[in-house]
């Protein structure tokens, strides 16, 4: 089952991964909540819309913005709404 890993703790497993150029949006209900918080940080991409970005907390150290997802996707990319993917070295496998 696909698995996303930062310092040896898991954020996220689930086997409903949806993949969009090379990254595994994990469902919002696989993430472990309590090991991410909030940013304001966003970014746009011209086919898939507004992302928002989350920061990994895990044992006191901090990923800023390693985890991002689009609450309100464009058309083309509706199967990722609320799905979250992973950058900055965590390891999805």
């Amino acid at each position: 089952m696909p698995t996303a890993t930062w310092n040896d703790n898991v954020i996220a497993t689930s086997d409903d991964i949806v993949t969009v150029e090379n990254n595994a949006y994990f469902p919002a209900d696989s993430i472990d909540s309590a090991l991410i918080e909030d940013s304001a940080t966003t970014s746009v991409c011209p086919w898939k819309g507004t992302a928002r970005y989350k920061t990994i907390v895990v044992d006191g150290k901090r990923n800023v913005d390693a985890v991002w997802y689009y609450p309100d996707p464009k058309p083309a990319a509706k199967d990722i709404k609320d799905r979250y993917a992973f950058w900055k070295g965590v390891t999805v496998a």
